[in-house]
């Protein structure tokens, strides 16, 4: 029950969290709330509360029986800071990923408040990756919120760039993705805001991941920024690809 999956800087997906709510002007056309509400249509169980927050007990399960190391991309399907997600929750899904050393997990929230008050309370192994989404310039006060956690690496989603973000501080940040909003409605993105967010990288001696243009027809306006691509990945990310696997979204969705 395995794909391929179409998010360039990771290898699985895990949702032991489904469903969010629009928090910051990124929200506003959501890949993850119109494919809920395609599932819910379609009968998969797991989508019956369609995009509403909703804790997957049996998921919790589920990194156990992957054999083969992955980089998982935690709630690519939802928020695991949303204020609906009981705190307890909260600390056994990070249990879970502290008793599977042999995958790397990439947790990224657009609460970084929340993230911030509640990351004494929670186990913090070397395996756990936080990221916080930064869309614009209204919203890097998150960042402060990231670095104040024991993560040992820090990442920074810049996607949907939907503005210039202007300055970054990126002391204590790892890796930062860039992107622009793809799918319908997708707000344009200036080649001006990326070229400043990459060389303020480049001066801070964090990786510069550059995701894709975006669009409506993303496919076609490709992720290469001045003639090439740029795939730099933190530091710790030092162990070969083991094999590709998702579980998010798919017709493989469990119960």
């Amino acid at each position: 029950m395995s794909n391929t999956t179409s998010i360039e800087w990771t290898e699985a997906t895990w949702n032991p969290v489904t469903g969010c709510s629009h928090i910051s002007a990124g929200c506003a056309h959501c890949y993850a709330e119109r494919m809920a509400l395609r599932l819910k249509a379609a009968g998969m169980r797991k989508y019956r509360n369609g995009f509403e927050v909703t804790t997957h007990e049996k998921e919790l399960l589920t990194p156990q029986g992957w054999r083969k190391p992955h980089d998982v991309f935690l709630c690519s399907m939802g928020d695991l800071f949303h204020e609906k997600v009981p705190p307890e929750f909260i600390k056994r899904v990070f249990e879970v990923m502290k008793a599977c050393p042999r995958h790397r997990f990439q947790v990224l929230t657009k609460r970084s408040q929340r993230l911030r008050q509640l990351a004494p309370t929670l186990p913090w192994p070397e395996n756990v990756w936080m990221g916080v989404t930064v869309e614009d310039a209204r919203n890097v006060n998150r960042i402060a919120d990231l670095v104040a956690t024991p993560a040992k690496v820090k990442f920074l989603s810049v996607e949907p760039l939907i503005d210039d973000v202007g300055h970054l501080p990126l002391d204590g940040i790892d890796w930062v993705i860039v992107g622009g909003e793809s799918g319908p409605g997708a707000r344009p993105m200036k080649k001006e805001w990326v070229l400043s967010i990459k060389r303020q990288c480049e001066m801070a001696g964090a990786a510069f991941y550059f995701k894709q243009w975006g669009g409506i027809r993303k496919h076609l306006n490709g992720r290469e920024l001045d003639g090439r691509t740029y795939d730099a990945m933190p530091a710790a990310a030092d162990r070969p690809a083991s094999g590709l696997l998702e579980l998010e979204p798919s017709v493989a969705v469990r119960d």
